[in-house]
């Protein structure tokens, strides 16, 4: 969830790293600092809050070097606070580390560490870092590091630089995301690729238990052996502007704003005319594997975990495979009946999210096939897969998915149609007229966002409810529980959702008169049991907001309000019916003064388990 910048060259690394950690203000934080060698010491400035503070107390003084490292920190040992904030160094101040992600054993390093004498001024495990490399230093940091990889255990990414070797950033890289940026004379280090676009379009992406070291005219790598190996140049074909609020107030209304956009150029290339089909880019999966396969496992997290839910029944309604979802971070804690014989799809919108990857290993190591979701390119969840098919969503900024679920059911559906022309499970007239609906999703998306003022006026009227309630049957529960997560992130209602059969098995008690209930309508099969669920809610007092499809008006005759989406096939309304539930989540947080692009306590990349 932190975020790691670093800079090596003949400028003043200074501005360099607060401009690269403002840019990864996006992934979450509650502390920010920097670490520079000023050619005499390692001069380091951190504190608690948002990168404002520290460019306040940085303004004040002249800190002038160009070699530099820069954190933005999300607690995971020890309170937020001025002394837990990163970079932290060893006893006499000459090294410096800044890192991501988690050492296990640190507990055992640090008794160890303060047997020896060492001193500790923090609660963090990356302290024990910096200390356990100043125990291994001789005269070479490169061997100092290397020592403290083999002995460490856990996830991380973390870079070290040090007084006595002031030529050089060494970086590693094991489950958390690291790049490194080639410049002219100078090279940087990085999070994620926005926070060095501004330098460089030319980076080097850091596989598992790689090290690097970075000199301003040199970039070595090295394997977990020892062994020094060669890379691949990544070029990075995206605009600096697709990561700036063009015009917006916040980045998610924006990223709201993109998504006609981000599904015509995910179905592009992939949902072709007539009998051309559908391509799953340079995938190869024949008749044959598909059959063998005895089960699909969908495995994710938050936002993209409700993505697979809509997969289920996509997939099962489609292609006739059995499907179950789960949650990553459960997943390889219960021993999953998993096989050669067994599909696991991961869906990330990072491709970084620590759960996932773990998930996914333990489905590989136990022999399935991985089939991956993902929206950036090289990222880690992408290399460790078999196959990968991207999400051309574009940078998403705001902690909230929005564009990145929604290409994450096409997809999906793009996968579905796939499998179901395989196995021969529709017919082809059947698989076209989905497609021809598909096509149409970025029109029909584009029109729902006509209802912005109306929604935005409901949300002036209601953003003092405590308590809001969704509900919906089948695809549409899958709605509702993704309209209610993004309420809750980033507006702080209490919200939940719930299957509306359900409802009246405990959870009806808890409505009362003015109770908010948003019932998801938009399935033809299920509207009358539906609308029954809403006349239920309705006769204990509770306030309804009914989304329903166009000409599907019975609803509006019991709920208080209702709002109509574009009339689509029931498989395919989840992408529309979302807009709606995203945009009521934006405006109720606006209401309510939230920081909507950095919801308290959240981070984009979640790179903790």
């Amino acid at each position: 969830m932190c975020g790691i910048v670093g800079y090596i060259g003949d400028k003043n690394a200074v501005p360099i790293l607060m401009e690269g950690l403002r840019k990864l203000e996006y992934r979450g934080y509650d502390s920010a600092g920097v670490a520079v060698y000023t050619k005499e010491n390692i001069e380091v400035r951190k504190y608690k809050g948002r990168l404002s503070v520290l460019e306040e107390h940085l303004k004040k003084e002249t800190l002038d070097g160009s070699l530099g490292i820069g954190h933005t920190r999300w607690a995971t040992h020890g309170e937020p606070s001025d002394v837990n904030s990163h970079p932290h160094t060893n006893c006499s101040g000459d090294i410096a580390v800044v890192h991501n992600g988690i050492i296990e054993n640190y507990m055992s390093i640090k008794s160890m560490l303060i047997e020896k004498g060492y001193t500790f001024r923090s609660e963090t495990d990356t302290e024990v870092l910096a200390h356990y490399v100043d125990y291994f230093y001789k005269d070479d940091l490169l061997e100092a590091v290397t020592k403290v990889l083999e002995k460490i255990r856990g996830s991380y990414a973390f870079a070290v630089i040090s007084r006595r070797e002031p030529d050089k950033i060494i970086c590693v890289r094991k489950e958390n995301p690291l790049i490194v940026g080639i410049g002219n004379g100078e090279n940087f280090i990085a999070s994620d690729i926005p926070a060095i676009l501004n330098h460089t379009r030319r980076i080097y992406l850091l596989n598992e238990n790689e090290l690097a070291v970075i000199k301003k005219d040199r970039i070595s790598f090295f394997d977990e052996s020892g062994k020094e190996v060669g890379k691949e140049v990544f070029e990075v074909n995206w605009d600096v502007a697709a990561a700036e609020k063009g015009g917006f107030e916040h980045f998610m209304i924006k990223e709201i704003h993109e998504q006609p956009k981000a599904v015509k150029d995910t179905m592009t290339s992939r949902v072709l005319p007539d009998s051309a089909g559908i391509k799953l880019d340079d995938i190869k999966l024949t008749k044959e594997e598909l059959q063998n396969f005895n089960k699909i496992y969908m495995v994710a997290c938050g936002t993209a975990y409700h993505a697979c839910m809509v997969g289920k029944y996509v997939i099962e309604k489609l292609a006739r495979i059995p499907v179950e979802v789960e949650i990553a971070s459960e997943f390889r804690y219960r021993d999953p009946i998993v096989d050669e014989k067994t599909l696991t799809i991961i869906v990330s919108q990072s491709g970084e999210t620590l759960d996932t990857l773990a998930a996914l290993k333990e489905a590989r190591r136990k022999g399935s096939r991985i089939l991956s979701i993902v929206n950036v390119v090289g990222s880690s969840i992408a290399r460790e897969s078999h196959d990968v098919l991207y999400t051309w969503a574009g940078p998403e900024i705001a902690v909230a998915s929005t564009k990145a679920y929604t290409t994450q059911l096409i997809a999906i559906y793009i996968i579905a149609l796939y499998m179901a022309k395989l196995k021969g499970t529709l017919k082809d007239e059947e698989i076209e007229s989905i497609k021809d609906e598909m096509r149409r999703l970025p029109e029909l998306v584009e029109e729902t966002l006509k209802y912005k003022s109306t929604i935005q006026k409901f949300a002036t009227h209601n953003s003092n409810a405590r308590d809001i309630f969704y509900l919906g049957r089948g695809i549409d529960y899958a709605v509702a529980l993704e309209g209610s997560l993004k309420l809750k992130e980033i507006s702080y209602i209490h919200s939940e959702a719930y299957a509306a059969g359900e409802l009246k098995h405990g959870t009806i008690a808890l409505i009362e008169n003015g109770t908010i209930v948003l019932a998801v309508l938009t399935q033809d099969e299920l509207y009358e049991k539906m609308v029954s669920n809403v006349k239920e809610v309705k006769a204990r007092g509770a306030f309804v907001f009914a989304l329903a499809k166009e000409g599907s008006t019975e609803v509006e005759k019991v709920a208080d309000y209702t709002l109509y989406i574009p009339k689509v096939s029931d498989i395919l309304a989840p992408v529309v019916a979302v807009m709606p539930l995203q945009l009521l989540a934006y405006y109720m947080a606006v209401e309510k003064g939230c920081d909507v692009d950095k919801p308290r306590n959240l981070a984009k990349s979640v790179t903790v388990e």
